[in-house]
């Protein structure tokens, strides 16, 4: 309960409503968020999973878990990743879900910031690969600082690269009139990891 109640007020101290559709969330699946504008983004997703009782991981950067920055981390759901290596995330992705009864992994796709007046540059993708190769559903979350409304819109279940991000692309535009851009047509073999 106290949790709940943080994670309300965080949103009424914002100004900011969230919405969440009932039956979207499973025991397992890879959460993803646009528009991402400020760390304020952050904040209230997390307040918002806090609300509905949700433990989330992240993928963060390895150079961060040092000293007693690294129980902190690790206590909100870090998991270290090695930008550096040549590390394949998606197969260590894949290992997490296959191990764990529940695992939500949240992911904020690069390419989703963007000045005043610049064009966006469409969103990385390793979000829909990750999800694919574990045979989860894609939830999808919205933070609309112009309308300061967030919460979950829906989910997709990964069949074809294309046709989820454009399906993906029409879902933030009609429910949250939130316009994503993302890549061109790409020609991906399906069993690519």
């Amino acid at each position: 309960m106290l949790k709940k109640f943080i994670g309300e007020s965080a949103f009424k101290l914002a100004g900011w409503k969230y919405q969440v559709e009932p039956d979207v969330l499973e025991n397992k699946q890879v959460i993803v968020g646009f528009e991402h504008t400020s760390m304020m983004d952050a904040v209230l997703s997390l307040a918002l999973f806090q609300i509905y009782d949700i433990k989330i991981h992240t993928l963060i950067k390895k150079e961060l878990f040092k000293g007693p920055m690294k129980p902190l981390l690790e206590a909100i759901g870090g998991i270290a990743v090695d930008r550096k290596a040549n590390q394949d995330i998606v197969s260590l992705m894949v290992e997490h879900f296959q191990q764990n009864e529940k695992f939500n992994l949240v992911i904020a796709p690069e390419a989703t910031r963007a000045k005043t007046g610049e064009a966006r540059k469409p969103i990385r993708t390793g979000f829909w690969y990750i999800a694919k190769a574990a045979g989860v559903p894609i939830v999808l979350m919205y933070a609309n600082s112009q309308t300061k409304q967030g919460g979950i819109l829906g989910k997709i279940y990964p069949t074809e690269i294309n046709h989820d991000l454009a399906l993906l692309k029409q879902l933030y535009k009609e429910k949250v009139g939130l316009d994503i851009t993302i890549p061109e047509p790409q020609n991906i073999s399906e069993d690519k990891n």
